[in-house]
C-alpha cells in the first residue's frame, strides 16, 4: 500500500495553544512597550531579563483571568465578537489588578502613571489578536475536514454538537455508513448496500433527542436530518479512497458498538494516511466540557468517572486542606457580615434565620445543609418542588441573598465538617435523587465526591429547575470529577466570584 502523507490543520487543542501564546506575546509587548516609555529605561531588551518577574505575574494572572471569562472555549474563540468582547474583559480586569499590585509588593514598577498606556495597548493588542484569529481560522483553509463515520442518532447528535461548539475547528465532509462490507449470511446472498444502510439507521435509530437531551424518540434518523449538515458519501468500505480524494483530515467515531475486524483494518489503514481518529464522545467533551451521558449506552464506560483524581491520595488531601483553610476564612467574613444579614431577613419576612434543609452528599450520605433563609417561613408545607425562575415564595432579600449567592455562606459550616467541598457537584435533595436516579443514567455518579458550594454546573449552567435542567448538569458535573484539579478548581472559584459579585446568581 503506498502512503499518501496529508497536510493537518491545527486540532482543536493546537488552535487553543496557539491562542494562549499569542495572547501572551500581545500582553508582554505591550507591557515592554509601555516600560519603555519611562526616562529610567532605555529601549532594550535586557528588561526582560532584568525584571522577569514583571512579565510572568502579567503572564501567571491572565491565564486565570482569561479562563474565568471563557476566553479559550471552543464556542467563544470561533465567533470574533464574542472572542473579543471575552478578551477585553479579561485585559481590563487583569490590568486593574496588577496596577494595583505595587501597593502590595515592590516587585512590578510603582511609576503607575507611566502604566496607563499599557491598559490600551494591551486592549488594542490583545483584541486585535482575538479578531484576527477569528478570521483566520473561520476560514475553510485553516479548518479540518471531517467525515464522520456512523448515519444514525449518534452522528446526527455530533454533526449538531461541531455545529454549535466547533465549527471553526472542523467542517463536515458528509457522513459515512456502517458497511465495512457484505456482511457474510449463511446462504450465501449479500443484502444490498441500501438495505444494510437502513439496517445501519435502524439499529442507531434516536433514541433520544441527543444534542437537547429531551425525552426518548422512537423515530429514525431520516436522511434529510443528515443532509442538514452534509451526505452520506460513501460506506466504510470505502473510506481508504474516500480520505484522500476529499482531503480528510479527521474521521469521528460516531457508530454504536465495537467495530468488526473488517472495520479495524479500514480505520487502522486510515491511521496510516495521517488522519485523525476521534470517538464522538472525546470530542463531545472536548467541545463542551461536557460528558455526553446520551451516547455513552453502550460504552458506560465514558460517562463513568472510572479513577477520577478523587480516589487518588495527593489531590483529595491537598483539596481537604484548601477546603479547611477557605471555610475558616469565609465563615471570619461571614461572622462580621452576620448581624446586618440576619437583621434584614428578620425585618424583610419574621421568621427564623437560617434554613436547614436534607442533602445527599458523597456515597449517598445525607446531611443538613444549613443556608440563610431566602423564601418566607413553610415555603414548602406542602412537598419538595423545583424552584422557578421568579419564584413567588422568595422574599425581597432573598433575592439579593440568592443573586449574591450569599444565602450560601452558611454552608462554610459544612464544608468545616467535611460534609460538603468548596467546590464540587451541587448537592441535591433526597427526593429529587431518588427521582432521578431512575429516570436518568449514570446520575448516582455524581455522588462519588463531596458536594460543592461552587461547582462546575453551577457556573457553566446554573441550578437546575427540571429533569431536562438536572441532566445536563449533570454531564457538567462527571466532567468536573473526571478532570478535577487545582487548574479547574480555580477556574470555578473565579467564576463564582466573578457571578457573586456581578449579582448574576439565581433570581
Amino acid at each position: 500500500m503506498t502512503v499518501k502523507k496529508l497536510s493537518l490543520p491545527l486540532n482543536a487543542s493546537e488552535r487553543r495553544s496557539l491562542l494562549l501564546v499569542l495572547d501572551i506575546i500581545g500582553l508582554n509587548l505591550a507591557l515592554f512597550i509601555s516600560l519603555m516609555i519611562r526616562p529610567e529605561y532605555e529601549l532594550d531588551l535586557k528588561v526582560f531579563l532584568y525584571r522577569p518577574n514583571w512579565f510572568l505575574i502579567l503572564t501567571f494572572l491572565w491565564i486565570f483571568t482569561a479562563g474565568m471569562f471563557d476566553g479559550y472555549d471552543f464556542s467563544v474563540i470561533g465567533d470574533a465578537r464574542r472572542s473579543v468582547i471575552s478578551a477585553g474583559k479579561a485585559v481590563l480586569l487583569v490590568c486593574g489588578v496588577y496596577l494595583i499590585i505595587p501597593y502590595v509588593t515592590p516587585i512590578l514598577p510603582s511609576g503607575r502613571r507611566y502604566l496607563v498606556g499599557f491598559i490600551l495597548l494591551t486592549l488594542a493588542f490583545v483584541t486585535g489578536i482575538r479578531a484576527v484569529y477569528a478570521a483566520a481560522f473561520s476560514t475553510t483553509a485553516f479548518k479540518r475536514r471531517a467525515l464522520i463515520l456512523g448515519t444514525g442518532w449518534e452522528a446526527l447528535a455530533i454533526a449538531r454538537t461541531i455545529r454549535d461548539f466547533g465549527k471553526s475547528v472542523y467542517e463536515v465532509a458528509g457522513f459515512v455508513g456502517l458497511g465495512a462490507g457484505p456482511p457474510e449470511k449463511t446462504d450465501g446472498d449479500s443484502v444490498p448496500p441500501d438495505e444494510r444502510q437502513k439496517a445501519d439507521r435502524a439499529d442507531a435509530s434516536p433514541k433520544t433527542n441527543a444534542f437537547d437531551c429531551g425525552e426518548r424518540e422512537e423515530s429514525r434518523v431520516e436522511k434529510s436530518q443528515l443532509e442538514e449538515f452534509g451526505q452520506i458519501v460513501g460506506e466504510a468500505k470505502d473510506l481508504c479512497a474516500l480520505v484522500p480524494s476529499s482531503q480528510i483530515t479527521s474521521l469521528i467515531l460516531a457508530y454504536p458498538g465495537e467495530a468488526d475486524g473488517r472495520l479495524f483494518d479500514t480505520l487502522t489503514e486510515c491511521l496510516e494516511l495521517g488522519v485523525e481518529l476521534i470517538p464522538m464522545t472525546v470530542l463531545y467533551e472536548k467541545l463542551t466540557g461536557r460528558v455526553p451521558v446520551h451516547l455513552a449506552e453502550n460504552e458506560w464506560f465514558v460517562a463513568m468517572p472510572i479513577n477520577h483524581p478523587g480516589t487518588n491520595f495527593l489531590w483529595p488531601a491537598v483539596k481537604r486542606a484548601s477546603d479547611i483553610v477557605l471555610s475558616s476564612l469565609g465563615l471570619i467574613f461571614l461572622s462580621l457580615a452576620f448581624p446586618f444579614i440576619a437583621l434584614a431577613i428578620y425585618l424583610d419576612s419574621p421568621g427564623p434565620i437560617f434554613y436547614r434543609q436534607e442533602r445527599v452528599g458523597k456515597g449517598g450520605r445525607r446531611f443538613k445543609a444549613v443556608k440563610f433563609r431566602s423564601m418566607i417561613p413553610e415555603a414548602e408545607k406542602e412537598g419538595a418542588v423545583w424552584a422557578a425562575k421568579n419564584d413567588r415564595r422568595v422574599t425581597r432579600v432573598g433575592k439579593i441573598l440568592r443573586r449574591t449567592h450569599i444565602d450560601e455562606f452558611p454552608q462554610f459550616i459544612n464544608i468545616l465538617k467535611g460534609e460538603m467541598s468548596a467546590v464540587g457537584p451541587r448537592a441535591e435533595r433526597p427526593e429529587f435523587v431518588e427521582k432521578l436516579r431512575k429516570e436518568i443514567p449514570f446520575y448516582g455518579a455524581r455522588h462519588a465526591v463531596r458536594p460543592g458550594m461552587a461547582g462546575w454546573g453551577l457556573v457553566k449552567q446554573g441550578y437546575a429547575a427540571s429533569k431536562e435542567d438536572a441532566l445536563v448538569k449533570l454531564q457538567y458535573d462527571l466532567y468536573y470529577i473526571k478532570h478535577q484539579g487545582p487548574w479547574l478548581d480555580t477556574i470555578i472559584l473565579l467564576k463564582t466570584f466573578l457571578n457573586t459579585v456581578t449579582f448574576r446568581g439565581r433570581a
